[in-house]
C-alpha cells in the first residue's frame, strides 16, 4: 500500500524561496504533496535590487518534478505586500495551510558604527516581515480553525554573535512573537513554531575565512547543506505536528536540538527589601555564579556537527 504524501491536500507559501534554505524546503513540501507559493523578491543578500527569475527558477522546477507552484515576487517587508502574497496562494490554489518565514537580508556591522538604515532595514524584513506574513495569514487560519506558522529564528539571537546587532534582536523578536502567536491562536488550533538552522547558504556566506581557524570554521559549516533543514520543517507544516506549537528548534546537519526558553535560573531575597549597597554586597555575588556567559553561537555550538 502507497503511503499517502504527509502534506496532501495543504497549500504552503515560503518565503525567500528563490535559493538557499527556502528553495530546499519549497521542494520538500512539493515532495510531499503540498502545492507550493514559491516568494522570492530576488534581491541581493543586504536587499538592494529586484528580480523575479530566482522565485520563477523553483517554482518550475517544482512543476518540472510534477509538483504544483506559483511563483510570486512580492516583499514581505510591507503589509500591502504580505497580502498579496497569501492573495496569490488563495487565488492559485483556494487555501492557504502553512506559512515558512524564512526571506532575510544581513547588513551586518560592529554595533557602534552601525547606521539606522542598516537597523531598520534588517528589522523589516525579518521581524516586520514575520508579522505581515503572519498577519495576512491569521484570518484564514482562523477561518477554517488550522493553520501552521514555521518562523527562521538563529542562534545570533538566541546565543550571540558578533557585529549583528540588527539580525539578532530581529532573531530573537521572531521567538517572541512566534510564541504570542501561540498562545494567542490555539484555540483556533493554529501553531506557530521556530527553526534555527545551521547551513551553508548566501546569508552566512559572509563569515570572514582569512585565518586558518576561520577557513576550517567555514568548510565544516559548507558541510552542513540547506536540505537538512526542510524535513522540520515540513514536519511543522503537517498534520503530524498539531501536538507542537510555541517551541525553538535547531537543526545542524543531522542533529536536532530543542532550544531552552527564559526561565529563572537562581533568586535572591531579604525580609528588608533591598538597597544599591545590599544589592552589591549580597545579591550579585550570590546570583554571579550562575551569569550566562558572553558566548557565540561558535563557542556553545563548538563540537563538529553530526
Amino acid at each position: 500500500m502507497e503511503k499517502q504524501a504527509m502534506l496532501a491536500g495543504k497549500v504552503v507559501v515560503v518565503t525567500g524561496a528563490g535559493g538557499g534554505i527556502g528553495r530546499d524546503i519549497a521542494l520538500a513540501m512539493a515532495a510531499e504533496g503540498a502545492r507550493v507559493v514559491v516568494n522570492d523578491i530576488g534581491a541581493a543578500l543586504s536587499g538592494e535590487g529586484r528580480d523575479a527569475g530566482p522565485a520563477q527558477r523553483v517554482a518550475a522546477e517544482i512543476r518540472e518534478r510534477g509538483g504544483l507552484a506559483q511563483d510570486n515576487s512580492d516583499s514581505v517587508a510591507s503589509a500591502e505586500g504580505a497580502a498579496g502574497i497569501i492573495a496569490a496562494a488563495i487565488e492559485a490554489f483556494g487555501r492557504v495551510d502553512c506559512v515558512v518565514n524564512n526571506a532575510g537580508i544581513l547588513r551586518d556591522r560592529i554595533f557602534h558604527k552601525m547606521s539606522e538604515e542598516e537597523w531598520d532595514a534588517v528589522l523589516k524584513v525579518h521581524l516586520y516581515g514575520a508579522y505581515h506574513m503572519s498577519r495576512a495569514a491569521a484570518p484564514h487560519f482562523k477561518e477554517q480553525g488550522s493553520g501552521s506558522l514555521v518562523h527562521m529564528t538563529s542562534t545570533s539571537g538566541l546565543i550571540g554573535n558578533l557585529g549583528q546587532a540588527n539580525y539578532a534582536a530581529a532573531k530573537l523578536a521572531v521567538v517572541a512573537l512566534s510564541k504570542s502567536i501561540a498562545l494567542d491562536m490555539q484555540r483556533f488550533a493554529v501553531r506557530s513554531n521556530c527553526i534555527a538552522p545551521f547551513a551553508w547558504s548566501r546569508m552566512i556566506g559572509s563569515i570572514p575565512s582569512q585565518t586558518e581557524a576561520e577557513r576550517q570554521r567555514v568548510d565544516k559549516i559548507k558541510q552542513m547543506t540547506p536540505a537538512k533543514i526542510a524535513p522540520l520543517a515540513v514536519f511543522l507544516a503537517s498534520d503530524a505536528a498539531g501536538a507542537v506549537n510555541g517551541q525553538v528548534f535547531c537543526v545542524r546537519n543531522n542533529e536536532i536540538f530543542l532550544m531552552s526558553q527564559p526561565r529563572p535560573l537562581r533568586s535572591v531575597q531579604r525580609d528588608q527589601g533591598w538597597t544599591p549597597q545590599t544589592i552589591a554586597e549580597h545579591a550579585m555575588p550570590a546570583l554571579q555564579g550562575s551569569f550566562v556567559g558572553l558566548e557565540r553561537s561558535a563557542d556553545v555550538f563548538s563540537w563538529d556537527p553530526v
